[in-house]
């Protein structure tokens, strides 16, 4: 086909330019009707911006064929385009899919053929003028539904990433502490719904990629910048929503062989307590019991107690002093005894058990140790401060 059959005479294309407002009114109108999720959008000032788009991309589409490069339609016109591309990122941030305006093309393109091939025959376009121009009518839409995908397609990976970012902030804010309503402003710009409570996980950051998997959509992890932590390790947060009463259960249960410090449930804007509590655990060296993670729940008496090592430390010596003048080996055996003796409520049988002796043993050593302590076993204050000083054993130093 030469260059003169692949373009549209002048006079023709003046008077289907002429048809513009007529045809973008009625290939509105069209769409309306065939695409009801439009119809709201359409009315009023957005109708008539709407409007004006569908003019401006006909018109370019007249320019395009009219100049010859039409015959080309991988370069239509820029800015109907760019209004394309425009208009895939208004439904992308609207929360709409591509169906909608995809459909609206195929409406668009549908009334606008029929009503611009009306003029173009009323104004002398050949047969073969016209196949050529149905041709480049629908490689254009081609082209224009392309670049509102492609529009489409950036708006969502832009907002995921800005709403990331706002949720790492969210994240680390909380982990910090703050006014209330500073942090019901920083999760509405998150566009995040705050939960009843929230509960902080400590775990290593390669064994937290599967729990999310199997935790509530709402969780937060804070990777970076999180407070009291080392920078160069991989340690990372997870702020679990109403993980309290029974669904603790299930996230212990969940969290199961990924050397995970878990938390209390505290409300959603508390839950720094929560954190502090696990990375005071984590701090004090607190193991767990097996491949469960370490429940600070029920670690609360250690927690207590490992609060001031030093004070402890001090305490245990001055309790212990009267065993003082043993040998060591005598010392750790009278001592152990009486941890277990406090703790069995001076039940021998038990306090036998545990120690792995005879009962006559166990009545042997504490016949020795109220001998050193004369009636102080007997006084409440010394019973207090014997109990909290062997309560827990001290790591090893």
């Amino acid at each position: 086909m030469t260059p003169e059959q692949s373009t549209l005479p002048t006079t023709v294309a003046d008077a289907m330019r002429a048809d513009l407002p007529s045809v973008a009114e009625r290939t509105v109108a069209a769409i309306v009707v065939e695409v009801p999720s439009y119809a709201d959008a359409f009315a009023g000032d957005m109708g008539r911006t709407i409007g004006n788009a569908v003019q401006l991309a006909l018109g370019g589409f007249l320019e395009l064929a009219t100049t010859g490069g039409g015959a080309d339609a991988s370069t239509p016109i820029e800015p109907a385009l760019d209004g394309a591309y425009a208009l895939g990122r208004g439904e992308a941030r609207s929360g709409r899919s591509m169906d909608a305006l995809l459909g609206a093309y195929r409406v668009g393109a549908r009334v606008a053929w029929r009503h611009m091939a009306a003029s173009a025959v009323a104004a002398g376009l050949t047969a073969l003028q016209l196949a050529r121009f149905a041709e480049l009518v629908f490689a254009y839409i081609d082209q224009l539904s392309a670049s509102s995908v492609a529009g489409h397609a950036d708006e969502l990976a832009t907002s995921g990433r800005v709403r990331r970012r706002y949720l790492d902030r969210l994240g680390q804010r909380l982990l910090a502490g703050g006014a209330p309503e500073d942090l019901a402003d920083a999760a509405a710009r998150a566009d995040w719904e705050p939960p009843r409570t929230l509960t902080a996980v400590v775990v290593p950051a390669a064994r937290a990629r599967g729990a999310l998997a199997l935790l509530d959509s709402r969780t937060l992890q804070v990777s970076e910048d999180v407070p009291a932590v080392d920078p160069a390790s991989d340690t990372t947060v997870l702020l679990v929503p109403d993980a309290e009463g029974r669904a603790r259960a299930a996230l212990v249960s969940v969290l199961d062989g990924r050397e995970a410090v878990v938390g209390p449930a505290r409300p959603w804007a508390e839950v720094h307590a929560s954190y502090a509590r696990a990375l005071r655990a984590v701090q004090l060296g607190l193991t767990p019991d097996g491949t469960a993670p370490l429940d600070t729940q029920r670690r609360l008496a250690e927690l207590v107690l490992r609060a001031d090592d030093e004070a402890l430390a001090d305490l245990r010596a001055q309790v212990l002093a009267p065993l003082d003048d043993l040998a060591a080996g005598a010392r750790e055996k009278l001592t152990e005894t009486l941890r277990a003796w406090l703790l069995h409520h001076g039940r021998r049988d038990r306090v036998a058990a545990e120690l792995f002796v005879h009962p006559q043993t166990v009545r042997y050593r504490m016949g020795q140790l109220r001998e050193l302590y004369g009636d102080r076993l007997e006084d409440p204050r010394t019973v207090l401060e014997l109990t909290v000083a062997l309560g827990i054993r001290l790591p090893a130093v």
